[in-house]
């Protein structure tokens, strides 16, 4: 795929709002650690109307989680989760419901093993079953709650719909 200075914009663009947000949540203390309520996981939806948002969400992720308290393994992990979320979702775009979905699971499941890995001592699964749920639980309420109304807007507004894919209506 030809990289276009469209699509270089549109990837920093997505980057820049979702550590933006991600920062905003760190600051009221619900981004980082065992209870997260990211708003920028709304935005792991874009991966279902542009490729650029595979890069953007992932680099936004990254750059967000240089801010983390637990460190390089957040900054791997939690990117690695974000960078698999936006994968799945952008093949699974034809099914709008799931789009929010790999989002939850992945973060759920890598995130949760980290949060497990650092905090649970000598108690690696259950700790894992607690932190999965809630940070499964944070993810579902931002990625459906806020993520499909910000799908839908996208959907139902032409000119966002244009300026994500860079199609000609």
């Amino acid at each position: 795929m030809k990289k276009t200075a469209r699509y270089i914009a549109r990837v920093a663009l997505i980057a820049a709002v979702y550590a933006t947000l991600t920062y905003l949540a760190g600051l009221a203390g619900i981004a980082y650690e065992q209870v997260q309520f990211r708003f920028s996981e709304a935005l792991c939806v874009l991966a279902a109307f542009t490729p650029a948002a595979i890069p953007g969400l992932t680099l936004g992720c990254l750059l967000a989680n240089l801010a983390s308290p637990l460190g390089p393994i957040d900054w791997i992990c939690g990117t690695a989760a974000t960078l698999l979320a936006a994968l799945v979702t952008y093949a699974l775009r034809r099914w709008k419901w799931v789009t929010p979905l790999p989002a939850v699971i992945f973060n759920a499941v890598i995130v949760g093993a980290e949060l497990a890995y650092l905090f649970g001592e000598n108690a690696f699964w259950p700790a894992f079953g607690i932190n999965a749920l809630w940070v499964g639980l944070g993810e579902l309420a931002m990625c459906y709650g806020l993520g499909m109304p910000l799908y839908y807007l996208i959907d139902k507004t032409p000119p966002l719909r244009r300026f994500l894919t860079g199609a000609q209506e």
